[in-house]
């Protein structure tokens, strides 16, 4: 019997597209030149000079006019797609929608569902339904624990043989470390990445927010950052023991940079992510108490914002990944600490990135590329890129464009958005995912009508 596919979805007709004079940006392939791209079949056929290439018969021209930039289309590795159970925050056909919007052509969803992704036919039944309704491929991480209880594994095997491309508590930390030790042994039968939610509950319990100065002020219960980075710290030093391989989730803090740091120094198999609210947000946002800045872990100091940028820099950070995490609106519009923590960000993320640290010099556009696609390769996926023969994985965007988020509504069911009502620079056109195109900005219908 053949192992499942890793990605299911996108399954829409093949695309056939002459993408003309066009700056293709792909720093994996060296590739930073205006050129033509022709798509035939889904995959990525011939790339030619600018101007160089004709478009075969019945296939559609976009003309970049040497000003769209082309890029490898993004992946994400940390997103809520809600389903089964909560889709009235989120659901297959509006989460993928979302991430076509903002460039994505692969995700993987998370496991804290209602009921819980930890039994290998309803994970059979989810990627069924993604088969149908997912506009982008979507890989499953099924839970670790039963539940999300914290307590008694998962059929970490038969979940794998089932497709389950890894295995996470998120939302919840793996609190004792015997547990954690034993799936980290269980991962040597049934191989996957054990992604992990680094909270110590004994520390962070009644917290809404960062601990500082902020929280004193408004008199809110805080969560210090040592909740994260002393949890970080010790399953680094269990994945080493154990020699498992581990990827850390949403990191917010220096503390936790720097552990991440010492445990590759070591040789330890760990990667980590970070996400877009980390790295240009601050506690400071959350003085207005919108509860569209409640995330959790929390929005943390300027201090910790420039290490987790270093960290995305140098590569200690392997990877953006959103935390795409949708709530009604009914469930934010309640006070701050009552409130549930999560924002949205798979439609804003490239755009946010790109004016917060690309337009002032923080990082180049090529680094922010490389890590908004490293996500697949850390869960044994193929990484998106424009080369000849390649499946087509392609977001063209305008980088010059400027648009405020959220003007015009969102293809997500949910609207809790942190950058809600900022303006950015930088718009994803259209996204080819599997080979198919997958989303198409209404500027870009217009322009050519």
């Amino acid at each position: 019997m053949s192992a499942p596919a890793q990605l299911v979805g996108g399954g829409r007709d093949p695309a056939d597209v002459l993408l003309r004079d066009v700056r293709a940006l792909d720093p994996r392939e060296q590739l930073d030149e205006r050129v033509d791209v022709l798509v035939r079949g889904g995959e990525i056929a011939e790339l030619g000079g600018a101007g160089s290439l004709s478009a075969p018969e019945g296939a559609e021209t976009i003309d970049g006019q040497g000003r769209l930039v082309l890029l490898p289309a993004f992946f994400d590795a940390h997103v809520h797609l809600r389903t089964p159970g909560q889709e009235h925050k989120e659901d297959l056909d509006s989460g993928t929608r979302a991430a076509a919007a903002g460039g994505f052509a692969g995700l993987l969803a998370m496991p804290n569902t209602d009921p819980v992704l930890d039994s290998a036919p309803l994970l059979g039944s989810l990627r069924d339904a993604a088969s149908r309704q997912a506009r982008v491929p979507v890989g499953f991480l099924a839970a670790i624990t039963r539940g999300l209880g914290g307590e008694q594994l998962s059929e970490m095997a038969e979940l794998a043989g089932a497709g389950a491309l890894g295995f996470t508590d998120d939302g919840k930390p793996v609190a004792d470390a015997g547990t954690l030790r034993k799936a980290l042994q269980y991962q040597r039968l049934c191989g996957g990445v054990l992604a992990l939610h680094e909270e110590d509950p004994t520390l962070s319990r009644g917290g809404a927010m960062n601990e500082g100065p902020v929280s004193a002020a408004l008199g809110i219960a805080g969560i210090p950052t040592v909740a994260e980075s002393t949890m970080v710290a010790r399953d680094a030093a269990l994945a080493g023991y154990e020699d498992g391989r581990v990827h850390f989730m949403h990191l917010s803090c220096a503390g936790s940079v720097d552990a991440v740091a010492a445990a590759k120094g070591s040789g330890a198999r760990v990667s980590c992510e970070v996400s877009p609210h980390h790295l240009l947000l601050t506690d400071e946002d959350v003085r207005t108490l919108d509860t569209r800045m409640k995330m959790h872990p929390p929005l943390t100091s300027e201090a910790d914002r420039q290490a987790l940028i270093e960290g995305l820099r140098s590569g200690t950070i392997d990877c953006v990944a959103t935390d795409h995490a949708p709530h009604a609106r009914e469930e934010k519009e309640v006070p701050f600490e009552q409130a549930p923590m999560g924002t949205t960000g798979l439609e804003t993320a490239f755009a946010a990135l790109h004016t917060g640290l690309v337009l002032p010099g923080l990082i180049g556009l090529g680094l922010l590329v490389e890590r908004m696609t490293a996500g697949a390769g850390l869960f044994g996926l193929e990484i998106s890129r424009i080369a000849s023969g390649a499946r087509a994985n392609l977001a063209l965007v305008d980088l010059d464009a400027r648009w405020v988020a959220g003007e015009h509504g969102w293809e997500s069911r949910s609207d809790n958005c942190c950058f809600a009502g900022r303006e950015l620079q930088g718009r994803v056109l259209v996204t080819l995912a599997a080979g198919a195109v997958a989303h198409r900005d209404r500027t870009l219908a217009m322009a050519e009508a």
